[in-house]
């Protein structure tokens, strides 16, 4: 099936160490990329508006008068060839279109066809102008195919113009018919054909028009490509890109952006670093790729080195960005992409500051969120979410409640990632019956279907307000089967509550779905060690080892002046370590003092009371404040972020810490944000 393709092989590896030894390649440096394609499933013949008409059209066209048209409705317009024409009717005729095609770039149709109705001389550039405008214009496809109709003299533009525009706003039964009609076709116009059969997902179609096509450029190939990439056949994609003739941009783009897909980020970075040419959204697939394989850290630093090289992000770059900034907490490099927004023509993008929100919430910085929000234009859905998201994460349920009722009164539709965010506000808020009722009218009222994300919710609203037998009940109502996360959350619930037979059930239903999920190991044996069955936390930790299941180390973070600081329990590698544990003996003094008792059962080790201590005194959220009080200027915020969920004994000691130390402290665990001032918590202790 592919001896064509393997006619032309071409074998050239150069793998290379990828951002240690990055070296200067040739770069498109436009402040948005000009290739057409931007993701694997556009069509690589698209443009806005042609922009060579020209170039494709007779060198000598006949000029065509016309009748005045109204600038309402392309109607036929009477026609009749026009006497010789000079140079300043030639000359007029080129300004006219030139016009047009200025509104049609800025999507202006009626003001478009406004100047092509004044105009008494008409090119079949003109026209082609005027029909590239409608045919990409979403439901406008009834009036392209009357404008077309009426072209006097119809070359192999006019056609393959609305065979682009049959493939955006048609079914491809309608696009076969009209190809097979066209009276000559072009490269574009069976590459027009390829493209729009990979965006469909007709891979086998796209390949039977490939090898039928007389002649492929760089642009066919691409189709190819991309279309496999989407459609998730990378094997495939591997194929056609190593024979490919002529490899584009878009055609390595859409490979790094398959290989970042399917996890392979070693063939990514080798391809990135062969790349002759980059453009930006090569740029972004690397970035994206990144956060979306939980290397955030990576991807900022290839954000860095684009912006080196003179090459402005977009929206897609930022969001990304902005991303990774979430993941990592990284506040600073957070505010710096702020002002390169504020700076850029985003600062009025909706998506570009929904981005922004949604960093400064998860980085803990809920006011400048908000500011944020409220400064925003234009917002829409997804802005919404954010914002509410945002307070349901720190703990402010009832602000989060009103903002959802406020959105409402704007006429906005909630979807389902609005009620994930209104029943997380009701979780963190402890807003049982409230979450009930919203739960309930998910589907009566908004008409929105419950998905596994709003049962999780709810499971963990009943499991955290001790209603374990109701959360039991909700499961085995489930219209679909419950999925690892549900007993998960059960399992954690029964860990708080330690209700060893409901952990048991929760933990054994787990481990069938998920046999290596470390998370069910180890939650089953907190329960036990919670209620001192240490032979039964020794027997789980047997059978870990026996299931080779490694347990996810807990380590707490913080940023300094754009450095990232990591702590483990325990750390012994932090060059400040000697003053860090100086300070936690001088506060353990003081919290006990002030009447601090040290939560032993947050110790889940079969040791004495005094090693006890000593173990939870050295947990890396108490490191990483202790650290944070030393260098951290006295007014600035404290602000910790957990991979684990933060146990009971440092939620207690970090109370007495900030009214002992006067210092707001913010912890971020897995769960939500906990806002330390003055000896409480914004949790309430309910978390």
């Amino acid at each position: 099936m592919y001896h064509y393709l393997r006619n032309r092989r071409n074998q050239r590896h150069f793998p290379l160490p990828f951002i240690e030894n990055f070296l200067p390649t040739k770069h498109c440096n436009w402040p948005f990329s000009t290739f057409t394609v931007q993701t694997p499933n556009a069509n690589p013949n698209f443009e806005a508006v042609p922009s060579n008409f020209h170039a494709h059209s007779p060198q000598r066209p006949n000029l065509l008068s016309t009748h005045n048209l109204t600038s309402t409705h392309p109607a036929a317009p009477s026609l009749d060839k026009s006497p010789p024409f000079d140079q300043n009717t030639l000359n007029d005729i080129v300004s006219s279109n030139k016009i047009i095609t200025s509104y049609i770039r800025s999507g202006d149709l009626s003001s478009a066809l406004r100047v092509f109705g004044n105009m008494t001389v008409k090119t079949t550039v003109t026209w082609n102008a005027m029909l590239a405008g409608y045919s990409r214009k979403p439901g406008k496809l009834t009036e392209a195919q009357k404008l077309f109709d009426q072209i006097p003299e119809k070359d192999t533009v006019s056609y393959n113009i609305m065979l682009a525009g049959y493939v955006q706003n048609s079914d491809m039964e309608t696009v076969w018919s009209f190809f097979n009609s066209m009276p000559s076709k072009d490269i574009a116009s069976w590459n027009t054909m390829i493209s729009g059969f990979a965006q469909k997902g007709a891979m086998a179609k796209a390949r039977e028009l490939f090898l039928a096509m007389p002649a492929k450029n760089s642009v066919t190939w691409s189709a190819m490509i991309s279309g496999y990439v989407e459609c998730g056949a990378l094997e495939l994609a591997e194929e056609f890109f190593e024979f490919a003739a002529v490899k584009s941009v878009v055609a390595w783009t859409a490979m790094i952006s398959g290989y970042m897909k399917f996890g392979k980020i070693k063939k990514a970075e080798r391809l990135f670093k062969e790349m002759p040419v980059k453009n930006l959204v090569t740029w972004n697939a690397m970035i994206a790729g990144y956060v979306e394989n939980c290397r955030a850290e990576d991807g900022l630093k290839i954000f860095r080195i684009m912006l080196r090289y003179g090459i402005r992000p977009n929206h897609s770059s930022l969001s990304s960005v902005l991303l990774g900034c979430s993941e990592l907490s990284a506040l600073q490099l957070g505010k710096q992409v702020h002002q390169l927004v504020c700076k850029s023509l985003l600062r009025d993008d909706t998506t570009a500051c929904t981005s922004l929100i949604s960093m400064y919430c998860k980085c803990g910085v809920l006011d400048d969120a908000w500011k944020l929000f409220l400064e925003t234009k234009s917002k829409d859905i997804v802005s919404w979410n954010a914002m509410i998201s945002g307070y349901a994460q720190h703990g402010a349920g009832e602000k989060a409640l009103h903002l959802f009722e406020e959105m409402r009164g704007e006429g906005i539709k909630p979807d389902w990632i609005t009620f994930v965010a209104v029943l997380l506000a009701c979780n963190h808020a402890g807003l049982v019956d409230i979450g009930v009722r919203y739960f309930d009218s998910i589907v009566k009222d908004y008409g929105v279907e419950p998905r596994p994300d709003h049962y999780t919710c709810m499971v963990d609203l009943l499991g955290r307000a001790g209603k374990l037998v109701e959360a039991v009940d909700l499961i085995k109502k489930m219209p679909f089967k419950p999925h690892s996360a549900i007993f998960g959350t059960l399992l954690g619930a029964c860990r708080i509550h330690k209700n060893l037979e409901l952990a048991e059930f929760a933990a054994q239903n787990l481990l069938n779905l998920d046999p290596q999920s470390a998370a069910g190991f180890v939650q089953l044996a907190n329960v036990y060690a919670a209620t001192n069955k240490w032979d039964h936390v020794a027997r789980i930790r047997r059978s870990m080892k026996d299931n080779k299941v490694v347990k996810t180390p807990g380590y707490s973070w913080i940023e300094i002046k754009n450095t990232v600081h990591e702590f483990r329990s325990g750390d012994r590698v932090h060059p400040e370590l000697a003053s860090i544990h100086e300070k936690l003996n001088e506060l353990e003094k003081k919290m006990k003092l002030a009447g601090y008792v040290p939560d032993l059962e947050s110790a889940l080790h079969d040791v004495g009371e005094e090693q006890k201590e000593q173990l939870l005194l050295w947990h890396s959220e108490k490191l990483a404040i202790a650290f944070g009080l030393v260098v951290v200027p006295y007014g600035t915020p404290i602000r910790v972020f957990k991979n684990l969920r933060v146990c009971g004994d440092c939620h207690r000691a970090i109370k007495y810490i900030s009214a002992i130390e006067r210092r707001e402290i913010i912890v971020r665990d897995t769960v939500r944000f906990h806002h330390f001032m003055g000896g409480c918590c914004s949790c309430g202790d309910y978390w």
